[in-house]
């Protein structure tokens, strides 16, 4: 039994074995053969897309080559229209080429022509002009030079006679007008004017204070003129200090310094700035009270206390020894005086003259004339546009815009030319008359000059046989203008051009 049962468990076994394994033949079997499928299907579908990519490919490609076709097609089209073009162009310029040699070959024939017939017309004018010259007895240039002599002698006399009357009749009447006028204003102005020269030195109590001045090795003096741009001349006068500067507001500075430093007596580096400072802004004050006495003086009270200040300057510049200052109060008077005479504005006349020269107080620090300073300094502090416009043209820098400018210039003329108001050096004296003998002489014709009344009139003694009565005026008039031109004086110079004409014949 238990041998049975054994035998059938091996049996069963035996059979479990092989069912396995048929089994597993056949799983791995089947296995085999989905793969197999599900492999082969793959490769089906990798061929197809291959085949797809392929053709779309192919397809680009072709579609490529075809565009680069047309764009080469294209290309080649235009080159051809731009060869096309470049031709024709090289066909025109070859027959514009041909044209100017044709015209130019036409205009050298039509050249030559009109040398030919210039060449004629040339030989028929000369022919003519000998056949004239032989007929009248005369070269071309003598026959001119005759008409023209005789139109001159015959209108010469007529027209010297004409202008002297119209000359003497216009400045008959003017002269009449003017110094009643003139006359009236000096009369009524009496004031007294006194040429003041600044001070160029300073006394001291004694000779110790020069010592003191000079200081230990020199350095106040130096200090001292550092600060005030001036030169202190310490051994040239006992108990007294030469200061010498061009400018005269630095002598003023310097002066004024010294005396404080005198009535101090310490005197000290430091001690000599304190002092220049305090001199220097008593000098700015002084200047301003000065300014406005001299507006008050004038009867003007609306001008700003800059160009007070300013105008207070001129009382320390000279021009010629005149103070300048009293000048232009001066010029005031004369103006304000002349403009109520001929019925026109004296205000504007009056303030135009106060100010007229007021770029010299600062003529040596900006650069510029000081008719142009003076512009511009009334502009920039507000002062009425007319009094500039009166101002500017004293010394015909500007043209004459209105009547009260030339009042201003007439009074600024008087004040510098009556006597006694300016002083020169002997050395300026005698080279402005020399100037002006010069300047005459230079003329072709004039055969003595001499310049008399002090160099007011200049009397000029012409040849006559190179000078008649026309060309002596003419002269008058050429030798006033190089003056106007090239020498600088006050007033007026006459000009007196002498022609004598002797005529002596003896009676046998």
């Amino acid at each position: 039994m238990l041998d049975f049962e054994l035998l059938s468990s091996l049996i069963f076994l035996v059979l479990g074995v092989g069912f396995g394994m048929v089994a597993f033949i056949i799983v791995n079997r089947i296995r085999n053969t989905s793969a197999s499928d599900i492999l082969s299907k793959k490769i089906k579908e990798a061929e197809e897309t291959s085949s797809g990519i392929i053709i779309k490919a192919k397809e680009k490609a072709v579609s490529l080559l075809e565009e680069i076709k047309d764009e080469e097609k294209r290309r080649y089209q235009q080159l051809e229209k731009q060869e096309d073009r470049l031709i024709k162009k090289e066909d025109h310029l070859d027959n514009k080429e041909k044209e100017v040699e044709k015209r130019e070959t036409v205009l050298s024939s039509d050249l030559e022509k009109v040398k030919q017939v210039k060449q004629q017309v040339d030989e028929m004018r000369d022919a003519i002009m000998l056949e004239l010259e032989k007929v009248a007895s005369l070269t071309k240039e003598e026959a001119a030079n005759k008409l023209m002599d005789q139109v001159k002698a015959y209108e010469e006399k007529n027209l010297a006679i004409a202008l002297q009357r119209l000359q003497k009749e216009r400045r008959d009447e003017i002269e009449k007008q003017s110094v009643e006028i003139i006359t009236t204003a000096i009369q009524r102005y009496a004031r007294s004017h006194i040429s003041e020269i600044t001070t160029s030195s300073f006394s001291l109590p004694d000779e110790e204070f020069k010592g003191k001045i000079i200081g230990r090795e020199g350095r106040n003096i130096r200090t001292l003129e550092r600060l005030t741009g001036v030169e202190l001349i310490v051994d040239e006068m006992p108990d007294a200090v030469i200061i010498s500067s061009f400018d005269p507001l630095r002598r003023e500075i310097a002066k004024l310094t010294l005396e404080k430093l005198v009535k101090d007596g310490r005197i000290q580096p430091a001690k000599i700035e304190e002092k220049v400072e305090e001199a220097k802004q008593e000098l700015t004050k002084r200047m301003q009270e000065i300014g406005e006495e001299a507006a008050v003086e004038v009867g003007v009270y609306d001008f700003p206390i800059e160009i007070l200040q300013i105008l207070g300057r001129l009382n320390f510049r000279t021009s010629y020894g005149q103070n300048v200052l009293t000048h232009s109060i001066e010029v005031a008077h004369i103006a304000k005086m002349i403009a109520t005479e001929l019925g026109l504005d004296s205000e504007v006349a009056k303030k135009a003259a106060l100010v007229h020269d007021i770029g010299k107080a600062i003529d040596h620090e900006v650069e510029g004339t000081h008719v142009d300073i003076g512009r511009k300094i009334l502009k920039k502090y507000g002062v009425d546009e007319k009094v500039i416009r009166a101002m500017e043209s004293h010394h015909d820098e500007y043209p004459y815009s209105l009547s009260e400018a030339y009042i201003v210039t007439t009074a600024d003329i008087l004040s510098g030319a009556r006597p006694g108001s300016r002083r020169d050096s002997v050395q300026g004296y005698i080279k402005r008359l020399e100037d002006l003998e010069e300047i005459a002489t230079s003329f072709s014709g004039v055969k003595n000059a001499y310049a008399v009344s002090a160099g007011r009139e200049l009397r000029i003694f012409v040849v006559p046989e190179q000078i008649d009565d026309f060309k002596a005026l003419q002269l008058a008039r050429d030798i006033a203008k190089k003056i106007e031109s090239e020498l600088k004086y006050p007033g007026e110079i006459k000009v007196n051009v002498i022609r004598e004409m002797r005529a002596v014949e003896y009676a046998k």
